[in-house]
């Protein structure tokens, strides 16, 4: 077995309320130097030596991400 990572994030242009959340909540700490946040998930995922990383790449389109408002990259863990 493989460890692949998957780090989902929204597109470029979709409102991001979590990430606009949290740059709000930075700045009441005194980080008024923050700039844009954006909030994603991260997955670690379990597969078989052999999987095709078409194999990946279908989870993540099918399933893991909505690819309509979200993007996906795709890596292996260390």
């Amino acid at each position: 077995m493989t460890t692949v990572r998957i780090v989902i994030t929204l597109k470029p242009g979709i409102l991001d309320a979590a990430g606009q959340a949290v740059r709000q909540g930075l700045t009441s700490l005194g980080y008024r130097d923050v700039g844009d946040v954006r909030v994603g998930r991260y997955l670690e995922i379990a597969v078989p030596q052999d999987v095709p990383p078409e194999q990946i790449e279908a989870m993540c389109e099918r399933f893991l991400a909505n690819p309509l408002i979200e993007e996906w990259r795709v890596g292996d863990a260390p």
